[in-house]
């Protein structure tokens, strides 16, 4: 919101609120709200909630605009709504608030979960009409400037919720000094990935060969990727900068992602890659919808971020297809990385330092390579797939109904 929105959008204070009881006798029901479902942690951890809640015997409705993943969601047997909840328009805002109503009260909604602010405040207004369950998941740190503290207004929904799922320990941290939210109603449930999507051996030789062929990468070289839309962010010129120091053209790097329509910053990375004399070694391509296999071809994999990443879903499937991973020493990246044993972490934007970390990479043997992967493989299995990210948001929302914990 460009401005006060937020002093147009009242309802009755948190004291006044009566939350629904506990349904008995019925199975549950929870509507998940977002912009759209196009593509995003947001919205595949979304479908991913939607299906097993079918699994564990609730009923599970979305709304948002639409998009390509709806597909996928109803075909689980997910009932999808389609409403403008990507607006920040606070007479949009209003509307939403008014079918959101109307839907708790149609469908005997018991938790209505928002996981995107302005969808978040069109949910709040209506969980506050019907005494619906609120819950919200803070998914990043979202920009804090503005005149007054009015962006602060607008994201603080997201710290309304009874319970505020944060999506790793950083997140979490950032809601309680930033917000002053409660760590009581705070719960940590990291993102999960599909581990039978992300999984080595379920990527064919084929596969491989085939992204190899496409990208004309010669046979006996190491391959380093950066995965990632082309953003400043994203840290593509720090690995172009610590390539030129490591100084070897025995290598080949890959940054993997789309422009999305940032033609002026791939100029500048083609152009620094020609001043530092590096075109044979890297190379920009786009995005790549067969992300298994590239990192199946890929021998270790770089995320170069500059500012702190919430989660970073990218180490999470390296290190699941047992690819050593370099990330920057910030946000959730200790959560997600063991340091030594699954890769390395390097200063933000520190190109000597990343250039270091790329020397103890390519200096490893066979052996150690090998025992790495293992220790990857076997931590993201633990501890981030997408079933345990669900489980524990079933128990979340069993929490919030006073339910004995689910099993998803």
């Amino acid at each position: 919101m460009s401005m006060d929105q937020t002093n147009s959008i009242d309802a009755p204070s948190e004291e006044t609120r009566q939350p629904l009881p506990a349904p008995a006798g019925r199975a549950p029901v929870v509507l998940q709200v977002l912009p759209a479902l196009v593509t995003g942690g947001v919205e595949r951890g979304t479908v991913d909630m939607a299906v097993a809640l079918v699994e564990a015997g609730w009923t599970p409705i979305v709304a948002s605009e639409g998009g390509p993943m709806v597909r996928e969601l109803t075909r689980a047997g997910a009932e999808h709504i389609t409403l403008p909840l990507a607006s920040k328009n606070p007479l949009v805002i209003r509307k939403n608030a008014d079918r959101l109503t109307d839907i708790i009260k149609d469908r005997g909604v018991d938790i209505i979960h928002a996981r995107s602010r302005a969808p978040a405040w069109s949910a709040w207004l209506a969980a506050e009409r019907t005494g619906c369950h609120f819950v919200t998941t803070f998914h990043g740190t979202y920009n804090i400037a503005g005149f007054f503290g009015l962006k602060n207004r607008y994201n603080a929904i997201m710290t309304r919720g009874e319970r505020v799922i944060a999506i790793s320990e950083f997140i979490a941290e950032h809601a309680r000094r930033i917000y002053g939210l409660d760590p009581d109603r705070i719960r940590v449930v990291h993102r999960g990935i599909d581990l039978n999507r992300f999984d080595p051996n379920r990527v064919s030789p084929e596969r491989i060969i085939q992204l190899a062929q496409k990208w004309r990468l010669p046979d006996g070289h190491r391959v380093i990727m950066l995965p990632g839309r082309l953003t400043r962010w994203k840290g593509q010129s720090v690995l172009i900068e610590a390539l030129a120091l490591l100084g070897r053209h025995d290598v080949r790097c890959l940054l993997v992602g789309s422009d999305q329509g940032r033609t002026g910053y791939r100029e500048e990375l083609e152009e620094l890659v020609r001043r530092r004399d590096l075109v044979d070694v890297v190379h920009l391509t786009d995005e790549c919808n067969d992300m298994p296999a590239a990192y199946m071809l890929t021998d270790a994999v770089v995320s170069a971020s500059t500012d702190p990443e919430a989660f970073g879903r990218v180490a999470v499937e390296a290190q699941a297809m047992g690819r050593p991973v370099i990330v920057t020493a910030h946000g959730a990246t200790g959560e997600t990385v063991l340091p030594g044993r699954t890769g390395w972490l390097t200063a933000p934007g520190d190109a000597m330092s990343l250039a270091q970390a790329l020397d103890r990479f390519l200096a490893l043997s066979a052996e150690e390579r090998a025992g790495m992967a293992q220790v990857a493989i076997e931590h993201v299995r633990t501890n981030f797939s997408k079933e345990t990210m669900c489980a524990r948001t079933l128990a979340v929302y069993d929490e919030v109904l006073g339910r004995p914990s689910s099993d998803v």
